[in-house]
Formats: C-alpha cells, sequence, structure tokens
C-alpha cells in the first residue's frame, strides 16, 4: 500500500523528519524563500497531508485545489491562519501544536520586558557603535522591575508562566481573564484577578497573552492605552493584530505610555514606521525561537499526521468532530 503523500512548506527539524519519513512520502519546501500562494496550491493538488506554518493561509481556496488533503499540521499554537469551520466542512483534519512553548514564550516575554524596561537595546547600539564615552551617572537610566506591579491579559498557560516568573522579582500580579483561576492557583501565583480596565489603570508592566478571536482582534485600542500609566510599559507576544499599531504610535508619541516591547505586528511582516523609536523594542516574531522548543513543535505536528494516517486520533486536534477512525 503505497504511503500517504505530504507536503511540508518548510524543511522541519532532522528529528520531524524522521518521524514524517517513517509514514509518508513526504516533499518538503526547502527554498530559501517562503513558498508562494501559487506554489502552494499547485504542490497541495495532489497531496493526502500538509504540514503548514502560520504564514500559509489554509481556506476554501487551498482546500478546493487539495480535493485528496485529509489533514492540515499547522508548527505553531495558534491558528488564525487555519479557517477551521471550512475544513470541517470538507472533513479535513486541522492541528496545532499547544503546549510545548509555554515557557519558552514566557522567557521572551520577560525579555522583552527587561530590554525595554533598562533600555538595553539603546544601549547595545551606543556600545557597538563606537560612540561610548564611559560612565555616567544619568546615561540611559531605565525603570526597575523588581517589586513593580505586572498586570498579564490572558491568563492561560503562558500568562500563568509568566506570574511565575514575577514571584522571583517580587512583583504585585494582576490577571484579566474572562474565566477567573481557581482560588489555589490564585494562591499559588499571588495572582489578583481585575477587569481589564483596573488592571491597566494600575500596572507598571502589562504583558498580552490572548489569542486572536474576534474579540480580543484590536484589543489594545486608543481607549485601553488611555487608561496605562504614562510610567507603564506595554508588551506583546501574543498576535499582532492585538493591538492597534496605529492607536499604539499615538499613545508612544502623546507619551500616554512610557514605552512597548512587540515580537507580533498586526501586518507582519510589515511594521508601523512609527514604532521604529527608541523606546520600543522590535522582535520578528521569535518568541518561541528555541532550538529545544521549535524541535518539539514539529515534531508534535509530525505526530498529528502520523497519527491521522495510522488510525488513530490526532492529539491535538481543532476539529475532533471530523475524525472517523479507519
Amino acid at each position: 500500500m503505497p504511503k500517504p503523500k505530504v507536503l511540508a512548506t518548510h524543511a522541519l527539524f532532522p528529528a520531524a523528519q524522521e518521524i514524517l519519513n517513517a509514514h509518508c512520502d513526504v516533499e518538503y519546501w526547502t527554498n530559501p524563500e517562503r513558498i508562494s500562494r501559487d506554489e502552494l496550491l499547485r504542490r497541495v493538488k495532489d497531496k493526502d497531508g500538509l504540514v503548514c506554518l502560520l504564514t500559509e493561509k489554509i481556506d476554501q481556496g487551498l482546500l478546493s485545489a487539495a480535493p485528496k488533503l485529509r489533514i492540515a499540521s499547522n508548527v505553531a499554537v495558534g491558528f488564525d491562519n487555519i479557517d477551521v469551520a471550512a475544513c470541517t466542512h470538507r472533513s479535513v483534519v486541522a492541528t496545532n501544536t499547544p503546549g510545548v512553548l509555554d515557557e519558552t514564550t514566557a522567557d521572551f516575554a520577560w525579555t522583552l520586558l527587561m530590554a525595554v524596561a533598562r533600555r538595553l537595546v539603546e544601549g547595545e547600539e551606543l556600545a557597538r557603535g563606537g560612540n561610548w564615552k564611559g560612565w555616567d551617572l544619568d546615561q540611559l537610566v531605565g525603570t526597575d522591575v523588581f517589586g513593580k506591579t505586572l498586570g498579564i491579559v490572558g491568563f492561560g498557560r503562558i500568562g500563568k508562566a509568566m506570574a511565575r516568573r514575577a514571584l522571583g522579582f517580587h512583583m504585585r500580579v494582576l490577571y484579566a481573564d474572562a474565566v477567573r483561576a481557581p482560588e489555589s492557583v490564585e494562591r499559588e501565583l499571588r495572582a489578583e484577578h481585575k477587569d481589564l480596565s483596573d488592571l491597566l489603570a494600575q500596572s507598571d508592566f502589562v504583558s498580552v497573552h490572548v489569542p486572536l478571536l474576534p474579540e480580543t482582534r484590536g484589543l489594545f485600542d486608543a481607549q485601553r492605552l488611555s487608561k496605562m500609566k504614562p510610567t507603564a510599559f506595554l508588551i506583546n507576544t501574543s498576535r499582532g493584530p492585538v493591538v492597534d499599531e496605529a492607536a499604539l504610535v499615538q499613545a508612544l508619541e502623546a507619551k500616554k505610555i512610557a514605552g512597548a516591547a512587540l515580537d507580533v505586528f498586526e501586518k507582519e511582516p510589515a511594521i508601523h514606521p512609527g514604532l521604529k523609536r527608541p523606546n520600543v523594542v522590535l522582535a520578528p516574531h521569535i518568541a518561541s525561537a528555541s532550538i529545544e522548543t521549535r524541535t518539539k513543535m514539529a515534531c508534535m505536528a509530525a505526530q498529528n499526521v502520523v497519527a491521522l494516517f495510522t488510525g488513530q486520533q490526532p492529539p491535538n486536534m481543532l476539529n475532533p468532530e471530523v475524525f472517523k477512525p479507519s
């Protein structure tokens, strides 16, 4: 019996390739440039499975071009690139990679937080550019982190991981989430549940960890940014469209907030030119980019594919109702 045909839109990592290659006939996109939409539609036509990245749209057009497709396996925990309803309508399994990137993403959110608070990028540029004239009393003075108030918007796995790290900095931790955490979790993490307006008014650092949903798109608009302290910083490692970039630029220019640190952007890879300012730290969507975590993500995506084609339910299905055991 021939192996199922799978297209992977990236070379992946050797461990993930080994999992896929043992059970599938895999075609890997290995060109240095990203696969184009036209090329993706051409190559997926005869495929049974697809391993894709956030940059590929799995929508009605792709599904129509791939009549044999049975699974779209996203190498990401977010899946705003996948039209899950369209996949379900066509009985195509959609999967993601939850859980494995939580700690790594929280690490990086803290990296951004500390970098913007202590003006690290400005200092690095000064030192690397050969313009540093030596120590001075008020040179690049930043803001303390220890003992401050951290507001966490979205108290899922990554939000809770942020709170755990805050314990070591003796911070007051506030969180806003539609679902309140159990009292035992609040006690363990010393976290206080607040509505979003109160959190914004009281926090020195606001770290965003919500999924991109219709109700979170543009969540940080001019009105909500105006509720933050003028000494506060916004940190975003969730999804770019959660923050209205034009409103953020206006808030920064008017000094309504002290700064921002962003790993994601509203229209990636484009970045609003007004964000390229000294009090904003910019990173190219790398919060989960450790070799360990990205390898785990790729392996999980591969395992989702292999599970389906060996008659098992993929462990990370977004639409479990379409699974039919063979």
